[in-house]
């Protein structure tokens, strides 16, 4: 029987580029020196075109692929009938002089084992989405690959000639390895890499020390925790959906999409999840992007570049795609769409900043004007129809999770009046909840007695989970146990698995269960009180990550594989928010 397909990826970073490491220790896709830049080594998405960084036995071998606990650096252990080493991979990341040191560096080190391992290391970046080969030049101690989109500059103890001809070579030492972005590595490397990799565990073991996890499902709650710090650009700001792109759906479907991007939604459930362990940095390194976008707040977009550029073009470009599956694409053609969802998802990211009184100095940082503005935009579209959550590219509709955010963000913004004291803003908070449950209410049908996904109440869609979850509906009203059932009986897999709508669209019918959405049910098991369920449900989640216990965005309905951008911060928001919520469901029992 074909086994169920898995990344076998990890990822290191430090909040300013990603590296995805193989389990043979190739590093497949790097994107440089930006997370939403070419990469430099894409493999992952064309073996010919697109550049590799790899360490090659020249006997069979195998492979043990694991994190340094509570870290996100990564060992890469070989096991070959000449002798035993290990790879050693992390991006440097530390306090120094009251901010951070996160360079444009990756450093990677090949210790010797046991016996004489014969080896090749392969080092062969690429430009502009590999349509650039480097000029090479050699220096003392380095390899300048030049003409790319950026330069790349190899330091290292390893033998120069051998990298460059790709020759065999007998591992006899410990060999250091830095990638930068061209300018000179000029400290010494061997007490480089240990002081920076012993500084980097120790910052990542104090980030984890300083995190609130329950004592339930610890260790994917650090590995989920870690994996969206990392997918924070820290130098605006803005937090990525996933650190790759084009990697699909389900095989042959055509729905391989950018997502190296900032969209508000995601950032939003992002900074909740986070909020919820206890880390705020977060949240104001993300206020300081809302504040560069919100200056043209009537046409604010669903998603940015991260540096806040608005324009993200999307093309196809001349690759083979993962495992053969085209097209590949960059740049995301729904940053001009319609997704007025987006209001509401904002005001609901600022509520911590506002409310917290963890927060120092937050009036400086703040305007109510801000939330008022928000509140207005969304008075002024409630009657527009838009794109929606899922993006539809050929109709618009007046979309039930919409009028959900619409709904939220007015109630944040009740919260945040109320605080202040602001019975202006609070009045106008009072009228959008209004106005947005009229909007809720005509998304319902009485045929089916379940929300629908708009108002043409033509389909089922898992968004209307957020009804549960967001307390929309009454967990005590038998209205909201038939909603969920029927949601359950027609989205809910034989796997266990959601879909996000049955209903074809531009790209025909989906194969694929979208996990998020599986956490929305499960969410509201919870609400339910429907704890064991739910538990049993997170438990099928979590047998269907990775080696490394990391998540991809979608789920094959077929066999439970996993498909789509790997991996997604959704899927690991959604496992935090979830396994947040069932502990306190679990405590509150405990102590009535």
């Amino acid at each position: 029987m074909k086994k169920a397909h898995r990344y076998n990826l990890g990822i290191t970073g430090n909040c300013h580029y990603i590296a995805y490491i193989r389990d043979d220790s190739e590093v497949q896709w790097m994107c440089w020196p930006y997370m939403d830049s070419s990469f430099i080594f894409g493999s992952l998405i064309d073996e010919e075109k697109g550049g590799t960084f790899k360490v090659v036995p020249c006997k069979p071998f195998r492979t043990k692929q694991q994190y340094v606990e509570n870290s996100a650096s990564i060992i890469t252990s070989f096991y070959c009938e000449d002798g035993d080493f290990e790879v050693v991979d992390f991006a440097p990341r530390f306090g120094i002089h009251d901010r951070y040191h996160k360079p444009l560096q990756f450093f990677r080190k090949i210790r010797r084992l046991r016996g004489q391992p014969r080896i090749k290391l392969i080092c062969d970046p690429r430009g502009y989405y590999g349509e650039q080969k480097p000029e090479i030049s050699v220096g003392s101690n380095h390899i300048n690959y030049k003409g790319l989109h950026y330069p790349v500059r190899l330091t290292t103890n390893a033998a120069k000639s051998y990298i460059i001809e790709q020759r065999e070579f007998t591992l006899t030492e410990d060999l250091y390895m830095v990638l930068s972005g061209g300018d000179p590595f000029e400290a010494p490397l061997k007490e480089t890499f240990e002081e920076f990799y012993y500084k980097t565990n120790r910052y990542w073991r104090g980030w984890v020390k300083d995190t609130f996890i329950p004592n339930i499902f610890q260790k994917e709650m650090i590995r989920s925790a870690i994996t969206i710090k990392l997918h924070q650009f820290e130098d605006t700001g803005a937090i990525i959906a996933s650190g790759t792109t084009s990697l699909p759906e389900y095989p042959g479907s055509g729905r391989n999409w950018d997502y190296r991007y900032c969209w508000l939604r995601d950032s939003y459930f992002s900074l909740a999840a986070m909020n919820s362990l206890g880390h705020f940095e977060e949240a104001e390194r993300y206020l300081h992007f809302i504040h560069n976008i919100l200056y043209d707040i009537c046409n604010l977009q669903p998603v940015y570049r991260i540096n806040g550029e608005s324009d993200i073009t999307e093309r196809e470009l001349p690759l083979q795609g993962y495992d053969g599956n085209g097209p590949v694409r960059v740049g995301n053609a729904a940053y001009y769409q319609k997704q007025y969802d987006s209001f509401g998802q904002v005001i609901l990211s600022l509520l911590p900043l506002y409310m917290d009184e963890r927060i120092i100095h937050r009036e400086q940082m703040l305007s109510l004007d801000t939330i008022r503005n928000l509140l207005q935009e969304i008075e002024r579209r409630m009657d527009e129809p838009d794109a929606g959550i899922w993006e539809f590219r050929g109709k618009q509709q007046k979309h039930l999770e919409t009028y959900v955010f619409h709904w939220a963000g007015a109630k944040a913004g009740l919260k945040i009046a109320h605080h202040y004291g602001d019975q202006q803003l609070a009045d106008l908070a009072v009228k959008i909840l209004e106005l947005s449950e009229k909007n809720i209410e005509r998304c319902y049908s009485k045929e089916y007695e379940c929300y629908m996904s708009d108002q043409t109440v033509s389909y089922f869609d898992a968004s209307a989970f957020l009804l549960i979850i967001f307390n929309y509906l009454d967990p005590r009203d038998p209205k909201t146990l038939k909603h969920f059932v029927r949601l359950e009986q027609e989205l809910l897999t034989p796997e266990g698995m959601i879909y996000r709508y049955r209903a074809h669209d531009d790209f025909g019918d989906t194969h694929a269960t979208f996990l998020i959405c599986t956490y929305w049910y499960i969410e509201s098991l919870l609400v339910l009180n429907r704890l064991d369920e739910a538990e049993k449900s997170l438990q099928n989640i979590i047998i269907h990550s990775n080696h490394l216990g990391l998540l991809s965005e979608d789920l094959s309905s077929d066999d439970g594989g996993q498909w789509g951008n790997f991996p997604q911060t959704y899927s690991h928001v959604g496992l935090i928010n979830t396994v947040t919520r069932l502990a306190r469901k679990r405590d509150k029992l405990i102590f009535e």
